[in-house]
């Protein structure tokens, strides 16, 4: 059975968690492969609202396995923590399975995130200051720390004590912020290994042993497409790879085993933190999406900029993704709008672009062209069928389907679990 990826088509917070928990009891596996506790999901069921951040939606499906693979970095402390508040609302925790090869978020990690960015001042990336950045650079100049380290303690010893002859320097001499102490990293650490053992496991040979026995594997990326590490508004990036490219390296799975690629696409953008957005809305239009959207981020409850739905950004995204089928989410946050525009294209310094711009200072400087489609005013939140959609409902998922180049498969009409359409199936 082929694996299927979901990612995010904006730049994040597109409901990806309301996405995977619709799909979680046709799927074995939901597979977390990239990020960290710098992102967040929203999962509702009833009249209960789940925030996740570092564990796979999947954790509130009871007859699937949620993994935390290879390609996430994590704070044990928060993993931890979220685990035990999930296990205080009678959630089961056990089936949990978390990448020997994942690498850790170490103190000095989150210290040299919130200085740095605070050292830039107006050039600052938005980061949530919480050590994801310098996580992924240590891992990436291999000085990281993994979860398989924390079972050896002299691995652990040698490595935390390397790392701090460099990461103290530039605290003390560099931010003037006072050293962290070794011992106190490693006694930490060492407990967190007592806690977490029972979960670590080789995930990708797990995975790929489920693919053969024809299990069907679910993987979820967190942040979005503009937020990707070589394709999104670099520097205003994170420092992973949530397109589906990174599904593969992240998780282990090969990609000719990947059959569908699921885009998340709001009906209106988005976006949190630093960097362009030519869509955005800094007038009242744009605090009636961020208020009727609810739109505050789940892991730092910052406002998020809104704007209107962008169709070059849907595109790109349909193209570096290789997206099979798009999931719409907030439909109904539209509800009272006597039109709604849609950026169907840039003008930079007079000239009209299709696409995405190819150099960051055009992007900055892109001017949106919008198209008016017309709005409608009954509640849709009770629709269970597209013809349930008015007539302008319909034409307006219609018209984005078209200029984003794929299928859209299933609608959001609501945050409810049961609140969604769907046109195909995304498994």
């Amino acid at each position: 059975m082929p694996a299927i990826t979901l990612v995010g088509a904006q730049w994040g917070d597109e409901g990806k968690g309301k996405a995977t928990d619709l799909v979680g009891e046709q799927v074995d596996y939901v597979v977390r492969y990239q990020g960290g506790n710098n992102a967040g999901h929203t999962v509702v069921i009833g009249d209960q609202k789940y925030a996740l951040h570092l564990l796979p939606s999947g954790i509130l499906s009871p007859n699937v396995v949620p993994v935390i693979a290879n390609g996430v970095v994590i704070d044990p402390g928060v993993l931890l923590e979220e685990l035990n508040g999930l296990k205080e609302r009678g959630v089961d925790t056990s089936h949990l399975l978390i990448s020997a090869n994942a690498h850790l978020i170490m103190p000095y990690h989150r210290a040299l995130d919130k200085v740095s960015e605070r050292f830039l001042g107006k050039g600052r990336i938005g980061t949530t200051g919480r050590g994801i950045g310098p996580t992924y650079a240590d891992k990436i100049s291999r000085q990281g720390v993994r979860v398989q380290d924390m079972f050896d303690p002299k691995i652990l010893r040698k490595k935390i004590e390397l790392a701090l002859n460099d990461k103290n320097q530039l605290l003390s001499k560099v931010y003037n912020r006072r050293g962290l102490d070794a011992e106190t990293i490693i006694e930490e650490y060492l407990g967190y290994a007592e806690e977490l053992r029972s979960y670590v496991a080789d995930t990708s040979l797990v995975l790929n042993k489920a693919l053969d026995e024809g299990k069907t594997v679910y993987l979820e990326g967190s942040q979005g497409t503009l937020l990707d590490i070589d394709h999104g508004t670099y520097p205003f990036v994170t420092s992973s790879s949530p397109t589906s490219g990174g599904a593969t390296s992240g998780s282990g799975i090969g990609p000719t085993r990947i059959s569908k690629v699921v885009g998340i696409i709001k009906a209106y953008t988005t976006r949190v933190g630093s960097g362009p957005f030519p869509t955005e809305l800094l007038n009242e239009e744009g605090e009636w999406l961020r208020t009727q959207g609810g739109e505050y981020g789940v892991t730092t409850g910052r406002d998020r900029r809104c704007g209107w739905f962008d169709a070059p950004i849907a595109r790109y995204a349909t193209r570096v993704n290789g997206v099979t089928d798009f999931f719409l989410t907030k439909l109904d946050v539209l509800t009272g709008l006597d039109r709604i525009p849609v950026c169907v294209g840039y003008d930079v310094g007079g000239v009209h672009h299709d696409e995405i711009p190819m150099t960051q200072t055009e992007f900055h400087h892109a001017t949106p062209v919008y198209e008016y489609l017309d709005g409608w005013t009954e509640d849709i939140t009770g629709a269970r069928e597209f013809a349930e959609l008015p007539k302008n409902a319909q034409g307006y998922v219609r018209t984005l389907e078209e200029m984003a180049g794929a299928p859209i498969s299933a609608i959001g009409v609501g945050p409810g679990r049961d609140e969604t359409l769907q046109l195909r199936p995304l498994v």
